[in-house]
This record gives structure tokens, sequence and C-alpha cells, in this order.
């Protein structure tokens, strides 16, 4: 393992780069990137078991701090999505420039938000062998995170309680808000004029002026369009107990994306659905991975890379 630095313009990007010591996919390398918020290289504690299981099966793994966060300059919260996309580019040219790797076997992984990033930084792009999702979902920010609130509310007030329906009315109103780009203040005035419901905390708890603006800029992004312009296999993995993505409605999604006429006959679609796992594909009440999803995951990869025999790059 080793530390390294790359840009993207005038961001600076530091992250960790993990080479296996053996192994019989020479040349494989994979870039992880982070979910929502101030995530850094390990994602918290999610990536690190993830990333074990890519080098014990032979890929090259990088892995980076989000723009502003650990040892990367810039600001993620001053970032658009197409900007996330343009680091998590610049992270795949340079895990590609590395002698252990072979530009044509290295794809991108995103988990969750970073899904989104993946398929932004894939979608028009040749030369790439594939592209893994991990619970990203197919609809806007803006309804997968009415979906988690929902499921949220439920959970703290029980089935059917009239304050679920108060609490998703008002982050209704905060949504369109986003959408006439009003300020935090007339935000945060909406919800202390609703009485600030102590369900929104899952949503609202930690937004501030910075926040409150990256979330405007992003709520109505569709990945759809991206999809579309695929050129590569996708992979989709989902938890089938995931209460913070509506895993059918993005599946659906996925799926219809991929029957669309123009798209190459290559760009195809894999989904895997794992029963009781939740949004980070972990079983239930356990930072344990869901049996049997490391290894479907790394088959499926190693299935779809062919390394090249030479030394040119």
């Amino acid at each position: 393992m080793r530390d390294v630095t790359f840009v993207n313009g005038v961001v600076k990007l530091a992250g960790s780069l993990r080479v296996p010591d053996e192994t019989d996919l020479a040349g494989t390398g994979v870039v992880m990137i982070g979910g929502s918020g101030p995530t850094d290289r390990d994602n918290g504690t999610y990536f690190p078991p993830i990333r074990q299981h890519f080098l014990e099966a032979g890929f090259t793994v990088l892995s980076y701090d989000k723009r502003g966060v650990g040892q990367s300059s810039g600001d993620w919260r001053t970032a658009t999505l197409d900007d996330l996309a343009a680091d998590a580019a610049a992270a795949l040219s340079f895990l590609r420039a590395q002698p252990e790797v072979q530009p044509r076997a290295a794809g991108l992984w995103g988990h969750s938000e970073g899904g989104w990033v993946a398929l932004r930084a894939s979608a028009a792009r040749d030369g790439l062998p594939w592209v893994v999702t991990n619970s990203c979902p197919g609809v806007s920010p803006a309804e997968q995170e009415r979906y988690a609130l929902a499921n949220h509310l439920t959970d703290l007030h029980g089935d059917g309680h009239p304050q679920i329906r108060n609490t998703l009315s008002l982050y209704d109103q905060l949504a369109q808000a986003g959408r006439r780009d009003v300020g935090f203040s007339t935000a945060q005035q909406l919800v202390d004029d609703a009485g600030a419901p102590p369900g929104l905390d899952y949503y609202w708890g930690e937004v501030d002026e910075h926040l409150w603006s990256f979330l405007k800029r992003k709520q109505d992004h569709d990945p759809v369009p991206d999809l579309l312009q695929l050129r590569c296999p996708h992979l989709a993995l989902f938890g089938g107990a995931d209460t913070t993505v509506p895993v059918a409605d993005s599946i659906r999604i996925f799926a219809a994306a991929s029957c669309y006429s123009a798209r190459p006959p290559h760009a195809t679609l894999s989904v895997e659905v794992f029963p009781g796992g939740d949004h980070r594909l972990q079983a239930e009440q356990s930072a344990a991975l869901v049996p049997g999803y490391l290894d479907t995951m790394s088959h499926w990869l190693a299935n779809r890379v062919k390394p090249a025999t030479g030394g040119g790059k």
C-alpha cells in the first residue's frame, strides 16, 4: 500500500493505492468511489473489507478522499455531480498510468451517491471494461431521500401515524423550495414554522447554508441519461432489505434503460439482489457483509477483464 496524490484541475486528491502481491489477473484495477457526505478513502469503516477482497482476488485498488475531506483539497459542498465525476475520472486516469495496471483492465466501482458519480464518469466513455454500482438509486436524489425519510418515520412513529404525512409534506415543501433556489434562511424558516418535527432530523439535522446549496444542485439529478450512454457492462448490486434506496423501482429503471435500442450490444446489465442486505450490503444489525456478495462481485469482474499479455499500455 502507498499513499498517492493526483489532480483534477486545481483540486488535489489524496488516496491509497494497494497492489496485490501475486495475481492471475495481472494488470486489473478498480477505483472505489465513496457515498454521500464527507467520505474518506475508507468510506468510514465500509471499504476496508471490500478492498481487501479485491486485493485477494488480484485487483489493484485505488480509493481516495472526497474533495475537501481528509488530505484532499477543495470542498465537496461547493461541487456538482459533474465535478465529482471529473474527480473519479482523474482517479481512473491515475490508476491506468500505474505500471501494475493495464488501462483497459481498470474500471469504476461506486457506492450509493458514488454510483451516480461512477455512471456519470462512465457515460459515453470508450475503453472502459465495466462499471459497478453498489446500492445506487435509479431515482433522483430527492426521490431517494423521501423514500429513506418515509422509512425512518415509520420506524420512529409506527405505520400510519399522522406525523409521517405531515413531515413528508414538509419535506416536499423543502424540495420545492430548493427548485425555486431559495436561500437557507427561508428553508430553515419553513422547518421552524412547522415546529421542527424531530423525525425530520434524519434529513435536515446537519443541513447548513453550504450543504443546502449542494442539496439544491443535486436533488433532481437523473441517472437515466448516463445509463443510456453506457458503452460497457454494468453490474448493479443491491441489498434486499435496503431502507435507504427504493430497490425495486431502481431495478425497473436500470432495466428499462438497458433496453434502449441505441445502446451498444456489449453494454449489458447484470443485477444482483442479496436478501437481508441493508444499504451497505451488510446483514441486519451486523457489520458483516451478506453471504455471497464479495464472491459474486469479484467473479463477475474477473469474467469481464481480459488483461493485455504484452508490455504495451
